[in-house]
């Protein structure tokens, strides 16, 4: 398996602290493997500032506040078989706030946030309970396997 990443910034974004993308690339694809995604992939990251995550969320899903991590998948038509799984935008701000608010170190989140939007990519979703801790299970071990904590325990 090979990934293939595109990471980019918003220009306004001057936040420290903020993951290389040799890290991302592990981080992702360690939940590719663990996911049990199988050949090629293809994602782009982009890192967000307040302003353009609140757009971001607002057009796309009518939300009017910039949130942690916001999944695109690729649409393909039925037939067509690309490596693109999607793009995902992560908001700077947002992530070291609730990192803070949590009591989690800042790489931590990150990579919460990373494997959480990657699963959204693959097809995942936590709309109900079922899928929810479906989708969180996963996230707890594949951040294990990365050497983090369980993301959703109280500190």
């Amino acid at each position: 398996m090979t990934l293939d990443l595109h990471l980019s910034r918003s220009t306004g974004l001057r936040q420290t602290g903020l993951p290389r993308r040799a890290t991302f690339q592990r981080w992702i694809e360690t939940t590719l493997r663990m996911a049990k995604r199988r050949g090629n992939s293809e994602v782009s990251i982009r890192l967000v500032d307040a302003d353009e995550g609140r757009t971001l969320n607002r057009q796309y899903r009518h939300r009017d506040h910039a949130t942690n991590v916001l999944s695109f998948p690729v649409g393909l038509e039925p037939g067509i078989s690309l490596p693109l799984l999607g793009d995902l935008a992560i908001c700077a701000p947002v992530v070291a706030r609730e990192a803070r608010e949590q009591g989690k170190p800042l790489r931590d989140h990150y990579a919460h946030m990373t494997v959480h939007g990657i699963l959204h990519l693959l097809g995942h979703d936590h709309e109900n309970d079922v899928d929810a801790e479906r989708m969180e299970n996963l996230e707890r071990k594949i951040l294990a396997e990365l050497g983090f904590a369980d993301p959703y325990v109280e500190r």
